[in-house]
């Protein structure tokens, strides 16, 4: 099986939001995307090219053409969510990017009319019902399909950085999970998601995919969501860890750190460098420890055992990395993960607003502040 890779010239970079919907009064969620979509989509043939369905009525996905640098990714989200935040707050309808919902349950939510949302939930049946989790995917360029292999297996050992950095999703109907994440262990039960293999080589991957579009595994390979993927028609890689972030700011800081990493490892394999390629093993405890103990996470970060916290290895990974986000314009955004590191990530944000005898609908109307003033812990 042939796939074409269609290679980027440089480390473009695309940022996809999947948006929450919630009542005002109440802070659940709401199922009104449909509504929403079609009121967004009038002027434009086949509906809005910015706002799309998810497998739930009460989210909005937002995505971004393909940019030069974090600034346009953030002008580029900011446009289409002030377009939906016009047609949802007269209807009561407020906006939240976060991980999980504090405390509407899964059993409560409508799924979206496209037919392939109800075959999969005829699929995979409890696993797909439960997926009231909402995330932040960043696509970064790279241009060969050779080199997106190479690039999304090294990258499968900043997974953990990248994680205990965006973590959000500490409730779950109501519940303190434990976790900085739950998010990813509800997403962990579908059979083709969490953490890839490591692929040898395009044909490999290609070996790979045909495997599991000829036993009828998959219909396409969009069916693989994995936490990095080569994205074969955007040539770009695709990193799909993250939680849902709860404001701009802080996405395109994530989004810089993204491309950063990307380019840096691109431009390695030009000056005939193999990244490092961490071990199954390791890789898998980090996103454990991460899913558990967000930046107090004490991770793996090499073949010897050593460890260090997340939070010292997303700082020192900062500062590896300024050098290329000068050379692409990004210097800006890239510190403001520095900003994250001294307040913390919204999984200690939100604890926080508890802790204080707050709420968790006031965890939402947190949330809620946060994305629209664009001001991390507000409340």
């Amino acid at each position: 099986m042939e796939i074409e890779f269609r290679a980027s010239e440089g480390a473009s970079l695309g940022v996809e939001v999947e948006l929450t919907l919630v009542d005002r009064e109440s802070g659940a969620l709401v199922s009104a995307a449909t509504p929403l979509l079609e009121e967004m989509g009038r002027g434009h043939v086949d509906g809005h090219p910015k706002a799309k369905h998810e497998l739930f009525e009460c989210t909005v996905e937002v995505i971004t053409g393909i940019c030069a640098n974090p600034a346009e990714a953030k002008a580029d989200l900011a446009a289409t969510i002030g377009e939906l935040r016009a047609i949802a707050e007269p209807r009561g309808i407020d906006l939240v990017s976060s991980g999980s919902h504090p405390f509407s349950h899964p059993h409560e939510q409508r799924i979206s009319p496209d037919p392939r949302y109800h075959a999969l939930i005829d699929d995979v049946q409890w696993a797909g019902r439960q997926l009231q989790i909402f995330g932040i995917h960043y696509h970064v360029g790279v241009r060969s399909a050779e080199k997106s292999i190479v690039v999304a297996n090294a990258l499968q050992f900043y997974l953990a950085h990248l994680l205990a950095l965006s973590a959000s999703s500490p409730y779950w109907e109501g519940h303190d999970t434990g976790l900085a994440s739950w998010r990813v262990k509800v997403f962990e039960q579908l059979p083709t998601a969490g953490l890839p293999p490591v692929i040898a080589d395009w044909a490999d991957f290609e070996q790979f995919m045909h495997t599991l579009i000829a036993a009828e595994a998959i219909k396409t390979i969009r069916e693989v969501w994995w936490d990095v993927r080569p994205h074969p028609n955007f040539g770009t890689v695709e990193l799909r860890i993250c939680d849902g972030i709860p404001t701009l700011r802080e996405i395109v800081a994530v989004g810089a750190l993204v491309q950063c990493l990307v380019h840096r490892l691109d431009t390695m394999l030009d000056d005939g460098i193999r990244p490092y390629i961490a071990r199954e093993w390791t890789v898998r405890e980090n996103k454990w420890l991460a899913a558990r103990h967000g930046l107090d996470a004490k991770l793996i970060v090499d073949d010897e055992g050593a460890r260090m916290t997340a939070r010292d290895a997303v700082h020192e990974l900062v500062r590896v990395l300024m050098p290329v986000a000068e050379e692409l314009g990004s210097a800006n955004e890239l510190a403001d993960v520095e900003m994250i590191l001294q307040l913390g990530p919204s999984y200690v944000r939100q604890r926080a607003v508890v802790a204080r005898g707050g709420s968790l609908q006031d965890v939402v109307r947190m949330l809620v502040d946060e994305l629209r003033t664009d001001v991390p812990g507000v409340r």
